[in-house]
């Protein structure tokens, strides 16, 4: 897809999305939010649901029930015009081992028909600080080095919405301080970033909003001065509570 003929947005929101696997339900009536300049972060329990409410954001993954709106547009409505705004990484970076850094990222920008494919290389593989690597297999890379480039290959296009699932994995502690600057930089800039962490210290280093999911539900976090990993807590256990048998939102 083309600069062109690309969709834009500023706004992105799920109206009760709900997303089943046979009789498992991974997410429950999500409505939430998020617009230019966000930095979401999404925290929660290992099988709360996140990786699957990003999937269903990126419109790899259609909701059960339920919609996601981008704008004034959904993903049934606009298809490949719409994945050119959306810019994702998941747990699997898909990288192509047997191509070079440069050749990895050139092939992606043929895919999305851009144009000054050649600058916009060379400036990705800077931000990877891979530039003196450019020509090397990537099979070669460490899972840090792999991680740095599948991240600027997933923003090469200059996405409005940037879906990251745990891009901390495998990054050294300098190589994830400049992730984070990446981050509120491309938020401060108009995108919408939202991103899964299990980093308390890193979640708050990147966001303007946090919100949890826990077995599939969006749970409030509250506000105030004590840590972030303190009211994550009170948040679950409230929620636990309000769940519990004998409870008014117990079944």
């Amino acid at each position: 897809m083309s600069l062109a003929g690309r969709v834009d947005f500023e706004r992105v929101e799920t109206d009760n999305v709900s997303r089943q696997f046979g009789r498992r339900r991974a997410l429950s009536k999500v409505s939430v939010q998020a617009a230019a300049r966000d930095g979401l972060v999404l925290l929660g329990p290992n099988g709360a649901g996140k990786s699957t409410l990003l999937n269903v954001l990126s419109s790899l993954m259609r909701p059960t029930s339920g919609v996601v709106r981008y704008g004034h547009h959904t993903a049934s409505g606009t298809g490949d015009a719409l994945r050119a705004r959306i810019g994702f990484l998941g747990h699997e970076l898909f990288l192509y081992t047997d191509l070079s850094a440069r050749e990895n990222l050139e092939f992606a920008a043929k895919l999305y028909r851009l144009d000054r494919v050649s600058e916009r290389v060379a400036q990705a593989l800077e931000r990877a600080r891979l530039t003196d690597r450019a020509q090397d297999r990537v099979g070669e890379f460490s899972r840090g080095m792999r991680q740095r480039l599948a991240l600027e290959r997933a923003l090469l296009h200059a996405p409005r919405l940037v879906l990251l699932d745990e891009p901390y994995t495998g990054l050294d502690e300098a190589s994830a301080g400049h992730l984070s600057i990446r981050l509120r930089e491309l938020a401060a800039g108009g995108a919408i970033v939202w991103t899964a962490v299990h980093d308390f210290d890193r979640a708050a280093e990147i966001a303007t909003r946090t919100m949890v999911l826990d077995r599939g539900r969006v749970v409030e976090i509250p506000a105030g001065q004590a840590p972030l990993i303190v009211r994550y807590r009170a948040a679950l256990e409230a929620a636990a509570a309000a769940t519990a048998p004998g409870s008014r939102g117990g079944a």
